[in-house]
């Protein structure tokens, strides 16, 4: 990894904005946390709570909300937003790395293709026919792109991505090693004691600033397109079924598993390990805890947790009252002795 160029805490702000207090002029190189942070580096107090850790911080500047203004006397970076600041200053040190443009000489590109001079394409990647790449794409090595396929401007691959025919992805799209996109969706017919394939027919549609994580899978539709829209993040490990759709900003955590043909509404946040029933419809800003199973369409946003899903007031009664189960059952075995006991001497 490349030496982190060095930034002074009036450079930061003009970039960025924020309200500096103390010397300007402090240089720091990379972000660190409050616990591991050295002279060199820029920590970040996301809540008033952590404030023990910032009285024992070895860190050059730290990043603060308004309400800890004076929580230190170290140079700092005062804005409304801690976490979000430092996000963009991490961006700042961290930018992606750099892919030289051309043509690995180990790449099969098939007729009908034409790679912009901007686009970089890795070792062993096979480009179809008629494939359309934006200025600036990166694809890794060993990545296939089947007939047809788009990617829109500055995307970027990781290696061994796979696109099925016919799939678009659209710009600034960032899909990490392993994705498939536009696999088989799940299509079956019972034919008397054996499974008849439902060709799946439709494509895969995916907006710009998407990003998607490793071994994720998103399957192709059966007779119409799967939809991932803008701005939409997705974590690793997640599945996708045929002609689902998913709506803008919506953030989505590992090992999510999301059936066909579910509507997830605009910026959702689905926590891990969720399952959402096939045909469900997610309502827009719905906030779903982790490992919870959706059984049914949520039409009112809010927050839902368990097993199945319920909006998380009514499930933090219930795992209240599960949680006391022992001691419920307890008070219960020795009332129907005291019970018992009466009943005999009378």
């Amino acid at each position: 990894m490349a030496k982190a160029k060095k930034y002074r805490l009036a450079q930061i702000v003009e970039r960025l904005g924020g309200e500096i207090i103390g010397n300007p002029l402090t240089a720091v190189s990379q972000v660190a946390t409050l616990e591991n942070a050295g002279p060199q580096h820029i920590g970040f107090l996301s809540h008033s709570k952590f404030r023990k850790q910032l009285a024992g911080t070895r860190a050059g500047a730290v990043i603060v909300g308004r309400a800890d203004v004076d929580a230190t006397d170290l140079p700092r970076i005062v804005c409304d937003n801690p976490y979000l600041y430092f996000a963009k200053v991490s961006s700042l040190f961290n930018p992606p790395p750099a892919a030289s443009p051309g043509v690995h000489p180990t790449a099969v590109v098939e007729r009908g293709t034409r790679i912009p001079a901007s686009a970089s394409v890795g070792a062993g990647a096979y480009i179809g026919r008629s494939v359309k790449l934006g200025k600036g794409v990166i694809i890794g090595a060993g990545c296939y792109l089947g007939d047809a396929v788009e990617i829109g401007a500055a995307s970027r691959l990781h290696a061994r991505v796979t696109v099925y025919a016919g799939c678009r992805l659209g710009e600034r799209a960032l899909v990490h090693s392993g994705v498939v996109i536009g696999a088989d969706g799940f299509g079956i017919a019972l034919d008397g004691d054996r499974w008849f394939k439902i060709p799946q027919i439709g494509g895969v549609l995916i907006g710009s600033d998407v990003e998607i994580g490793a071994n994720t899978c998103i399957d192709r539709g059966a007779l119409e397109d799967t939809v991932i829209e803008d701005g939409v993040k997705m974590d690793n490990l997640i599945h996708i079924a045929h002609n689902v759709r998913v709506g803008a900003h919506t953030a989505i955590a590992g090992c999510v598993g999301i059936a066909g043909s579910a509507h997830i509404g605009e910026r959702c946040m689905i926590g891990g390990g969720t399952n959402i029933t096939g045909h469900a419809d997610i309502a827009a800003r719905t906030i779903i805890h982790g490992a919870t199973v959706v059984t049914k369409s949520i039409r009112t946003a809010g927050t839902y947790g368990g097993n199945p899903a319920e909006d998380s007031r009514s499930w933090a009664k219930h795992m209240a009252l599960l949680r006391n189960l022992d001691s419920l059952l307890e008070r219960l075995r020795n009332i129907e002795q005291r019970l018992s006991t009466q009943e005999k001497k009378t």
